[in-house]
């Protein structure tokens, strides 16, 4: 395949980017690095020079909502997360004063499953003005008492249609977005502003784990773009045929030390396993996603991620003729639920996985294409070698040169005592 050059006429503005790359790549020092050129390049770049989201990734949520209709605008807009903005700041309010957070489907239902668990009434990291003490005002009654007359009695213990009651509950319909604010899953919001670099966005995402980068118009203090892993990804996708990244790109995955956790350090979940126990387990650890495997077998036979905790609270109803829900019967739920609604849901829910000659432009043309966040490292027999996501691609990218934050970090809107990210 020949080469892009400068003459081509860009595809997408996603190619037009990794074409103005491979310009300032060319007037880079000779003595340095190619990974040295890659850094100076988007540090050359500016954020808002990044293409805009799609008009509906920039919806906001408004701190006074319910969390019923924090999912119902979340489902309707087909994202899986959006900025919280405060009701009460003024008109003229700073972007810091005006957002609260980030709100997500996974917040939703990670902090149900904190709810449902008994806390120490003398723990010091559950003060008076807790998400739950709050929840108890509004409702009249304790998250973890009516969370149980619903069924959450243990996640061993759920039955099917326990999301179906929780969704018409009053206490689901009453409680406001800002009465889980500091809970799990809640991020800080640290932003950007548009005369940031592409360096700084691309290591918050990778280095810094963050799943997504607000940038914000200081003049309106409104913010102006989301950058998240998925829309780097494509970026990179989209750059296909550029010379600097096909000489990066057919690099096999050793090659750029991938992948980062190896087979013994997956952390795993078995199809028999009650689904919120694997949810559990996933919040603990903190990941994204999990391998779901067969009992005794040593190959996995599905994957499950924290997005799909979505269709706990937007499509109950499937998990209905369920006893008690196991990962096996979630999956197989969720992959009947997604094949009927492909036009809303084009995400894969099959188990993608490939080989350790991948090389890294095979491997983004896969996350891209499928609308998936994680890939699984097999060998000829199909077990288990790694896993890569988008952060771990992102982070084989760019590196951080020492002192390159300096005091960034420095004034960003501090996480509540009690919050987890």
């Amino acid at each position: 395949m020949a080469l892009a050059t400068m003459e081509d006429s860009p595809r997408s503005p996603e190619a037009k980017l990794g074409m103005r790359v491979e310009d300032l790549w060319d007037v880079q020092e000779a003595q340095l690095s190619p990974t040295e050129k890659l850094n100076a390049c988007f540090e050359s770049i500016p954020v808002s020079a990044f293409p805009l989201a799609p008009s509906n990734q920039e919806i906001e949520i408004k701190s006074d909502a319910t969390l019923a209709e924090a999912v119902k605008i979340l489902a309707r807009h087909n994202i899986l997360s959006a900025p919280v903005v405060d009701v009460d700041a003024s008109e003229d309010a700073s972007w810091i004063d005006r957002y609260i957070g980030i709100i997500e489907f996974a917040g939703i239902v990670v902090w149900i499953l904190h709810q449902s668990e008994p806390a120490s009434p003398r723990s010091p990291s559950t003060p008076p003005s807790s998400a739950s003490a709050i929840a108890a005002a509004a409702n009249g009654v304790t998250f973890a008492l009516e969370l149980e007359a619903l069924g959450l009695g243990s996640a061993t213990t759920t039955s099917g249609n326990f999301f179906e009651d929780l969704t018409s509950s009053e206490l689901y319909k009453n409680t406001k977005v800002r009465d889980i604010a500091g809970t799990f899953r809640w991020a800080p919001f640290l932003a950007l502003e548009r005369s940031n670099s592409f360096l700084t966005m691309l290591l918050l995402l990778s280095k810094y784990k963050m799943k997504s980068v607000p940038v914000v118009d200081l003049g309106a203090g409104r913010i102006d773009n989301i950058i998240t892993q998925s829309a780097v990804i494509h970026m990179l996708a989209e750059c296909a045929g550029v010379q600097w990244f096909e000489s990066w790109g057919t690099k096999k995955l050793s090659d750029v030390g991938l992948p980062l956790v190896t087979s013994n350090h997956i952390i795993k979940v078995y199809e028999d396993e009650p689904v919120l126990q694997a949810f559990k387990l996933m919040r603990k650890k903190r990941v994204g996603g999990v391998p779901v495997m067969e009992r005794g077998g040593s190959r996995a036979v599905g994957n499950m991620s924290l997005r799909d905790v979505q269709f706990l609270l937007t499509a109950p109803e499937i998990y209905h003729d369920y006893r008690a829900i196991t990962v096996k019967d979630f999956l197989t739920a969720v992959r009947s639920y997604i094949e009927k609604n492909k036009n809303a849901f084009p995400m894969s829910s099959e188990f993608i996985t490939c080989k350790m000659d991948c090389t890294i432009k095979e491997l983004i043309q896969i996350l891209d294409q499928e609308k998936i966040h994680r890939v699984y490292v097999v060998d000829d027999d199909g077990n288990l070698q790694g896993l890569i996501t988008l952060r771990d691609i992102i982070s084989r990218l760019v590196h951080e040169p020492r002192g390159y934050f300096g005091d960034f970090f420095d004034g960003v809107l501090p996480l509540p005592a009690n919050s987890r990210v």
